[in-house]
């Protein structure tokens, strides 16, 4: 099944959550994801076996990508960084929550994202950490010079675990020349300032990543949950190709504390992470969820169950309108992004094909103005409850 015969994927309601089958609306017949992939040309050879479920992947082979490469493109701001309407972010495949996928499984995942045209690719060192990027690198490598790969310094580590910030000029060269290694690049397209660091001014940040531009060892600059000031400071050193904050409908802090503005002003691309809040604005969790050891959001004061509670009432508004749209809550948390600022591009994550499939529909969701009004003043009367991080995380934003 082709991206033009499926602009939306829609689930049945006896559909289990772990279910690899999509319902096809040209036919009214399912399809295993897996077949559809063996079944056609791939840059990425796939061994299959005989129900057609993906085994290996075995190399690139050269095909038409016409068919695949669907996907509506974006220039982050004022830049010439041109990548695909929706990212993926790739921090969830084997970090942060309860579960893992293997690195094999991962690999196969990112080149299916690659195929359905997918050019945008987020990591970072701390996910892992350090295999994360490894994972990318790996996956990517066939189709290197048709994707955008984003990476992120900033921490510091001993014995293998993030041990505070560390942002100095010294460090910020080693991560880099590090991520390049495990990446196996000559060039990160996109490197972000992962958090903050408020024992080293932002103009040596900038000034650190402005040589390594020099040298060819980076393309872009990028900062991640910083304040309005830091990134005025740091765009006058080295211009600021993009900011990556928490950015949807229950988390719209960057429209109030001056970021979106500040990207508008400055010609700066905005990347939300976590556009899907975590998970939550998916439809699939409730009060009744039960998240497994290991599991970040844990320790998140949204993720409780008295919270999940209250905050059900936005995902009934973003049922609501997928009902009428013919669309899934996800999708029209995404059509929402992507409806704010043209140089806006959302990075879901998933470990699931199928739900790469379903994040994907939302770049051919369109959103009347009528829509996008009706949920901008529903929205504002929910309230939403928890803090998005405990106190110690969220004081590491906004510096």
């Amino acid at each position: 099944m082709s991206r033009e015969t499926m602009k939306f994927v829609r689930f049945r309601p006896d559909e289990s959550a772990g279910s690899r089958k999509f319902a096809d609306p040209t036919t009214n017949s399912e399809s295993n994801i897996s077949a559809v992939l063996c079944g056609k040309p791939s840059r990425f050879q796939q061994d299959c076996d005989r129900s057609g479920r993906i085994t290996r992947a075995v190399g690139p082979v050269s095909y038409d990508t016409s068919a695949t490469n669907h996907m509506k493109k974006r220039t982050l701001g004022n830049s010439n960084l041109e990548v695909s309407a929706l990212g993926f972010g790739c921090m969830g495949l084997n970090f942060g929550y309860a579960t893992s996928v293997s690195k094999e499984d991962g690999i196969n995942l990112i080149r299916q994202a690659v195929e359905r045209g997918v050019t945008f690719f987020d990591t970072a060192e701390v996910y892992g950490p350090f295999t994360n990027e490894e994972m990318v690198g790996a996956a990517l490598k066939p189709v290197r010079e048709q994707v955008v790969i984003a990476t992120k310094f900033g921490f510091k580590f001993e014995n293998g675990k993030q041990a505070g910030l560390d942002s100095r000029p010294e460090h910020i060269k080693e991560v880099a020349d590090a991520s390049l290694q495990r990446l196996g690049v000559d060039s990160i397209d996109l490197f972000y300032q992962h958090r903050v660091d408020p024992n080293v001014p932002i103009e040596d940040v900038a000034g650190a990543v402005k040589e390594l531009i020099e040298v060819g060892k980076v393309k872009h600059f990028g900062l991640s949950e910083p304040g309005v000031e830091t990134v005025r400071r740091a765009h006058a050193i080295q211009p600021v190709t993009v900011l990556q904050n928490e950015y949807s409908l229950w988390t719209r802090g960057p429209e109030t504390n001056g970021i979106l503005q500040a990207c508008e002003e400055l010609g700066i691309g905005f990347v939300p992470y976590s556009p899907l809040g975590k998970g939550f604005l998916t439809g699939a969790m409730s009060k009744e969820t039960k998240l497994g050891d290991g599991d970040f959001r844990n320790i998140l004061p949204r993720f409780t169950p008295a919270a999940m509670e209250k905050n059900e009432a936005l995902v009934d508004l973003l049922r609501v309108i997928a009902e009428r749209k013919g669309a899934t809550p996800a999708q029209v948390a995404l059509a929402w992004l992507l409806a704010q600022k043209p140089w806006i591009v959302p990075i879901p994550g998933t470990t699931k094909r199928h739900r790469l499939e379903e994040n994907l529909g939302a770049a051919d969701l369109e959103l009347t103005a009528s829509d996008l009004a009706q949920i901008n003043q529903a929205a504002a009367e929910i309230e939403i409850e928890g803090e998005r991080y405990p106190a110690h995380l969220l004081a590491t934003t906004g510096r």
